[in-house]
């Protein structure tokens, strides 16, 4: 279920299914890198202001599900305009800067976002741009993204289904909404 904060700035409106914690799993292959299974947390978060706050880590899988060391994190700040173009500024712990442009589809819940501008750090690895595509599917946040390097062409690179997750808080809201339920539980879906 997607909710609208009352307090959200008005022009955010179509990106609130992003809104939220969500965590979940993952896959990362690339050339020049192990390929692993990755865990991931991502929140997306507004203070009122024309943008929603972007922040993610991910972690390296063992065999197990177990975290074994740290991969990517990566913040930033995302908007959106009248016309339903996406602009995101966002800055890797790796020591790139990217600005992205892209869109948001028409009658559903998807962003394209590209790469117009990168700027590396001399401690960063080889990059030259991306792509990514988000998606809100079946109450899933899945996301895909793509790189190039001056080695390597345009791939896929990494992707993840992340679940939105649920604090106490949350849950004791939401039963107090409920108002009154019968008793056997039965009769609710008669």
């Amino acid at each position: 279920m997607i909710e609208i904060p009352s307090d959200l700035n008005p022009a955010l409106v179509p990106l609130a299914f992003l809104l939220g914690d969500w965590a979940g799993a993952g896959v990362s292959d690339f050339p020049g890198a192990e390929k692993c299974n990755f865990g991931q947390e991502v929140s997306f978060s507004h203070d009122g202001r024309d943008f929603l706050e972007y922040r993610s880590r991910t972690w390296v899988l063992d065999a197990e599900g177990n975290k074994v060391k740290p991969l990517e994190n990566e913040s930033g700040f995302w908007r959106i305009d009248a016309e339903r173009k996406v602009e995101v500024v966002m800055v890797r712990d790796d020591g790139v800067v990217e600005v992205w442009y892209g869109e948001l589809a028409d009658q559903k819940p998807q962003i394209d976002l590209a790469t117009d501008a990168v700027a590396r750090t001399a401690a960063s690895g080889p990059y030259s741009g991306g792509k990514r595509l988000y998606g809100y599917v079946k109450s899933d946040l899945m996301w895909v993204g793509e790189k190039q390097t001056p080695e390597v062409p345009l791939r896929p690179y990494m992707s993840a289904q992340l679940k939105k997750v649920v604090s106490p808080e949350d849950v004791q809201s939401w039963a107090k909404d409920l108002g009154d339920l019968p008793d056997d539980g039965i009769a609710f879906f008669k």
